[in-house]
């Protein structure tokens, strides 16, 4: 008879550490962008998979999210803009999280992990969720220093309303979502929500309450997400005289559908075909700085899950929700499916698995994160997942993998625009109208092909394509 002491216990499944940005796009470093300053992430891709086509399904924060943490397509998710709630949708449905926690993992989020806090299941996934804010802006605090010294205290019921009309306006070049707020916030890195995002997840690989359980730890990270506000040292690093960009053709317009558009570009002070080189700038330098800022606050999270002995048992995953324009094709902000818009930066670093240091070419979508993640620690995922397994790429760079197209979608008003995508196409299907662009020869996507006699076949076995995909995740095609 085997005595206990011989019996060896199962072997420890590995950490996860979940890293996920808000409005991220590709301008870092590991993704050949080399205006904005991200050692961090230059580190972390030395040890693990650069995936350099990721692409979002969905341009928006709330459906991206409710997408990728379900592993279901957006119109299969049911959620397609950030006020539906996926649990009304799909009540019994694992989101990753909760897969884990069923599993015998400890899961804790901190930071934008689920859109919001309405949306987030919260203990019914977590064993411990926290979101923080900013502390107060010096501007707010010393114009409330000389308030109360004038009226008494911003608590008194005869001052609150004065008081919050004040502080709105004094904080509106920082704060303000119309023009969106910019600059330079005048606070410590831990004064930030990111800054106390980091010092969390800290916390807890310290203190270790997870005690003997692997843990999954999801860290949302709020910035680049306007406003674009950082502390003044990220701002130095991006001199505004130094910024360069690809400058639009006037006419650009001309031969893409209207519906391509997102009109956010008129808060941000810019007209449609029309450059403007100084607020650019202003703006584009706002935005490295705070793709800085969180690359320095991952970097101390980084170095403590070294430090406390997790580095060799974790897998860690970086990615952002979706992409964002800076102006590219005369837009700004998000909801679009151009590449600036769709195309995330992706990393995977899974301990003797990941070859080091590689970059793969493979197209990937972020449905593929919940199987990948369920993969690679040994479990076998929900049945209803859409995505599919990265496992058999991490191991080897050279490798294509069997998924050929990567599909997004984004809603304009009651219609919908769909977009399919591989290595050399792009094509998108618009209620005015269709693009396609060969991306070998015009990887920017300024020069729409579907007026040219020479890609008419090409175009409609795109159309086939994007029918064919749709029916494999279970929606009708629309061809």
């Amino acid at each position: 008879m085997q005595k206990a002491a011989d019996v060896k216990k199962p072997a420890r499944r590995k950490n996860i550490l979940f890293v996920i940005c808000d409005d991220l796009n590709t301008h870092v470093s590991t993704s050949d962008y080399q205006q904005a300053i991200t050692p961090a992430l230059d580190r972390l891709a030395l040890s693990a998979m650069t995936f350099d086509r990721a692409y979002c399904q969905y341009p928006v924060c709330g459906p991206s999210r409710a997408s990728l943490l379900s592993g279901l397509y957006p119109e299969k998710a049911g959620v397609l803009d950030n006020q539906v709630d996926l649990r009304t949708r799909h009540p019994e449905l694992l989101t990753m999280p909760a897969f884990f926690r069923n599993e015998g993992y400890w899961t804790a989020s901190t930071g934008k992990v689920f859109h919001n806090e309405k949306l987030d299941p919260g203990d019914q996934v977590w064993e411990e969720s926290i979101r923080f804010e900013n502390d107060e802006l010096p501007i707010v605090r010393d114009a409330r220093v000389k308030f109360e010294a004038e009226f008494g205290s911003t608590e008194r019921d005869d001052n609150r309303k004065r008081w919050r009309a004040l502080s709105k306006e004094v904080s509106a070049p920082l704060n303000a979502q119309t023009p969106p707020g910019h600059g330079i916030s005048g606070l410590m890195d831990d004064q930030h929500k990111d800054g106390k995002n980091a010092n969390q997840v800290i916390g807890w690989l310290k203190e270790k309450p997870f005690e003997d359980k692997p843990f999954f730890i999801a860290l949302g990270l709020q910035k680049p997400h306007v406003p674009f506000l950082a502390p003044e040292k990220y701002f130095d690093l991006h001199p505004r005289q130094g910024i360069q960009y690809f400058s639009e053709r006037p006419k650009l317009w001309e031969s893409i559908p209207r519906s391509a558009i997102s009109n956010r570009f008129e808060a941000f002070g810019f007209k449609l075909g029309v450059e403007n080189p100084g607020l650019r700038r202003e703006y584009m330098q706002a935005y490295h700085a705070c793709v800085s800022f969180i690359d320095a606050q991952l970097a101390r999270v980084l170095n403590t899950l070294q430090t406390e002995g997790y580095w060799d048992d974790t897998i860690i995953v970086f990615t952002s929700d979706h992409g964002y324009h800076l102006g590219d094709h005369f837009l700004w902000g998000k909801v679009t499916l151009f590449d600036i818009g769709a195309r995330v930066p992706l990393m995977i670093r899974v301990p003797g698995m990941t070859a080091e240091g590689t970059r793969s070419q493979a197209m990937v979508e972020l449905v593929d994160l919940y199987p990948t993640l369920a993969d690679t620690v040994g479990l076998i995922g929900p049945d209803h997942l859409q995505g599919r397994s990265l496992r058999p790429l991490l191991g080897y760079p050279t490798r294509m993998g069997r998924k050929k197209h990567a599909y997004t979608v984004v809603r304009r008003g009651a219609k919908m625009g769909y977009a399919i995508r591989d290595q050399r196409w792009r094509y998108t299907l618009w209620p005015d109208g269709e693009e396609l662009y060969h991306l070998p020869n015009d990887p920017t996507e300024r020069r729409n092909l579907v007026e040219m006699p020479h890609v008419q076949e090409r175009l409609e076995e795109y159309r086939q394509i994007l029918d064919v995909k749709r029916e494999s995740i279970g929606i009708s095609a629309v061809h």
